[in-house]
């Protein structure tokens, strides 16, 4: 009998540990997650004032007529949004982004996975160079525009002066509508720096092992490239589709600063782009419940883009985790 009260004692003793234990540790993650929250608070009032807050008071200005000289909004209901589908400038503002982003997101992709592929074969003094290709991202968008300006000016610029070497007769790059978003694509690749350390990243964590059992089994470089590199960086690579895909929709500084800063007509209807388009609209025309709409439409767009993009990725992106 003494040894069954000792051992139920003793069970007793540990059934009323174990809830001590859980209180404590319910009373620890409350501390962390309290400690976490307070660490990210700068971030989350941000967020809620100057994004979410923002959002929502663009869309109560997008449905009514606001007047930023007296601070007041009368209501205008869906005016606004029926207003988009008559205006022929969103159309075709809408048309040259789309076009432009279809244009320019591919040779992103192409131009900064030959740098990373570069850098990653270099080895040493790889960060040299890495440092050098991220130097025009650092550049301000005013100075890569003077740049550029120069560089193609179509009578005496330094692209077609290089082309009249090889008896190549250059275009007027920003006067000619067939050339205006291609001399926007080269101006926005003088940027993809940021997308090469990404993929640069990306190729760092291939392991070797799987290049050396396809070069056991005779696989040549292109063979490697395209069954073990893309499959292996094609986390990467959609993340950069996505990223330059909403930034591509976005455009503005480049668009803006080679034609419509000046302030003047004689830009052509082929540099009209939709975030350019919206600017005008809010700071020059100060149409703001027009533009809030223009900007809800644009957020509509690019997140059906997104979504049709995480899709198809479920298919074609590789994840090590997955069965």
């Amino acid at each position: 009998m003494a040894v069954l009260t000792d051992a139920s004692r003793s069970k007793t003793r540990t059934g009323d540990r174990k809830p001590e234990k859980k209180t404590r540790a319910k009373k620890y993650n409350k501390r962390e997650a309290i400690a976490g929250y307070l660490f990210i608070s700068p971030w989350i009032i941000g967020f809620l004032v100057f994004t979410l807050g923002a959002m929502l008071y663009s869309l109560f200005i997008s449905f009514s007529n606001y007047n930023l000289a007296t601070n007041s909004a009368s209501p205008a209901g869906f005016d606004n949004y029926s207003e988009l589908f008559n205006d022929p400038k969103v159309a075709l503002s809408l048309g040259n982004t789309l076009f432009y982003a279809v244009m320019a997101v591919p040779l992103e992709i192409i131009f900064a996975l030959l740098l990373a592929l570069l850098l990653n074969w270099v080895g040493r003094g790889a960060g040299v160079f890495r440092t050098i290709y991220y130097l025009p991202k650092m550049t301000p968008a005013v100075a890569t525009a003077s740049i550029f300006l120069l560089l193609l000016n179509g009578n005496t610029g330094a692209i077609n002066r290089f082309l009249a070497l090889f008896g190549i007769e250059g275009p007027q790059w920003l006067i000619d509508p067939n050339w205006v978003k291609p001399s926007i694509v080269l101006m926005t690749l003088w940027g993809v720096s940021g997308t090469m350390v990404i993929f640069l990243a990306a190729l760092k964590n291939v392991p070797q092992d799987l290049y050396e059992a396809a070069s056991l089994d005779g696989a040549g470089p292109i063979r490697k490239f395209f069954t073990i590199t893309i499959p292996m960086i094609s986390p990467a690579i959609f993340f950069n589709v996505v990223v330059l895909t909403i930034a591509a929709l976005q455009v503005f500084d480049q668009a803006y600063l080679l034609f419509w800063r000046d302030q003047t007509n004689a830009s052509p209807d082929s540099s009209l782009f939709y975030g350019v388009y919206l600017f005008q609209q809010a700071f020059r025309q100060f149409n703001f419940g027009f533009a809030a709409a223009m900007a809800w439409l644009l957020f509509v767009i690019i997140l059906l883009i997104t979504l049709v993009q995480v899709k198809v990725s479920n298919r074609l992106v590789y994840y090590e985790g997955d069965k």
